[in-house]
């Protein structure tokens, strides 16, 4: 569990073919988890609504409700290290990194809220494409906070999926779910874009805060990224708890089984692997940004915008417009041009690093 980050490790005593195979492993899991949450969070937390759900509170609750599973890997991170050295501190956090995961996950709590609210109201297909937004804003609020270099790349991505999102919403009415106004829908619309801003905020603010903890020759390790993901998620939950508490939505959820469309047995069904799935999600993205850096997280989320398209078109049997289909191929465009920046820039920067490995040698000999 205590695997350092790739950036600001120091040597292990670890052989190093072993350090880099755990490094792999994380990156696959975390990859593999994230996957799995911007996939299938998105479907059960739409199939809530469209199946007679209708507390958007308890919907936004779900989405980080999921925080308890995280005790296990911090319980066993701790055991271990007692093991190691008895006089080890029960928390790896700093109080300033608690108090700015604690920020973060207040903020989480109002994206979950604001994201929600917009999914009662649009199809999932819809929302898909809207988040993918958010690699645009991650991109610009990147450059601002942590000082991500912008390329021609980058920039025409943002481009691209800013154009996605005008051609969605200029045939907004086409695919309007059952009993929704158009006023709603466009209420539904803007939640998700502010959804996919305020998370391509929180991204860059995460990675920040890994910088932080690392100041003064610290070691960031995955025990400290999970803890923090903890504090996060709880954080988020009590937001949305008050919420809760505030709309009655913990009086209602036994009536709303009752009449929920699938039964009494799946509603609860679908809130327990909501809560698993989006916890997938939050874990994967800080786990991602620990492992490799923010703007892969966003490339990782704005690539699976196709796999929800096609699920929620198959499983929710949710109309495709040819208006979504050119936005998803603006969206994939956007996500194309970013990538080959990526690799262009990943490739010419070892170019320059044999180069200079070369001329050191010649100078040496």
């Amino acid at each position: 569990m205590d695997v350092e980050a790739a950036k600001d490790a120091v040597p292990a005593p670890a052989p190093a073919g072993r350090g880099k195979g755990m490094h792999r492993l994380l990156v696959a899991v975390n990859c593999g988890m994230l996957v799995l949450g911007t996939t299938g969070g998105p479907l059960l937390s739409r199939l809530y609504y469209s199946k007679g759900g209708h507390r958007q509170w308890l919907s936004a609750w779900l989405e980080t409700g999921g925080w308890p599973l995280l005790l296990v890997p911090v319980l066993a991170s701790y055991l271990a290290r007692r093991a190691r050295d008895p006089s080890a501190p029960l928390v790896l956090t700093r109080p300033r990194i608690l108090l700015a995961a604690a920020a973060l996950g207040l903020a989480t709590g109002a994206d979950d809220f604001i994201y929600a609210y917009g999914l009662s109201f649009v199809p999932v297909s819809t929302s898909a494409i809207l988040i993918s937004t958010q690699l645009a804003f991650t991109v610009f609020f990147a450059f601002l906070i942590v000082r991500q270099r912008l390329t021609a790349f980058s920039l025409n991505a943002v481009a691209l999926l800013t154009v996605g999102a005008v051609v969605l919403g200029l045939h907004a009415s086409s695919d309007r779910p059952k009993g929704v106004s158009r006023g709603q829908y466009w209420l539904g619309f803007f939640l998700s874009l502010g959804a996919a801003a305020l998370y391509g905020l929180v991204l860059p603010l995460v990675e920040l805060t890994y910088k932080r903890a690392a100041g003064g020759g610290r070691v960031v390790t995955y025990a400290l990224v999970v803890e923090m993901q903890l504090v996060m998620g709880f954080f988020a939950t009590a937001f949305c708890t008050v919420g809760m508490i505030v709309n009655n939505d913990f009086q209602a959820i036994a009536r709303e089984a009752r009449a929920y469309e699938l039964g009494v047995a799946r509603y609860y069904t679908v809130l327990v692997w909501s809560a698993i799935l989006w916890q997938f999600f939050f874990l994967g993205a800080v786990g991602v940004i620990f492992c490799v850096h923010t703007l892969f997280t966003g490339i990782l989320i704005a690539a699976f915008i196709p796999v929800t398209e096609v699920l929620a078109v198959i499983l929710l049997r949710e109309k495709f417009s040819s208006e979504k289909g050119v936005a998803l191929v603006l969206s994939l465009w956007g996500l194309a041009s970013y990538s080959y920046g990526e690799y262009a820039e990943a490739r010419a920067n070892k170019k320059k690093a044999m180069t200079a490995l070369s001329e050191q040698a010649q100078q040496a000999s």
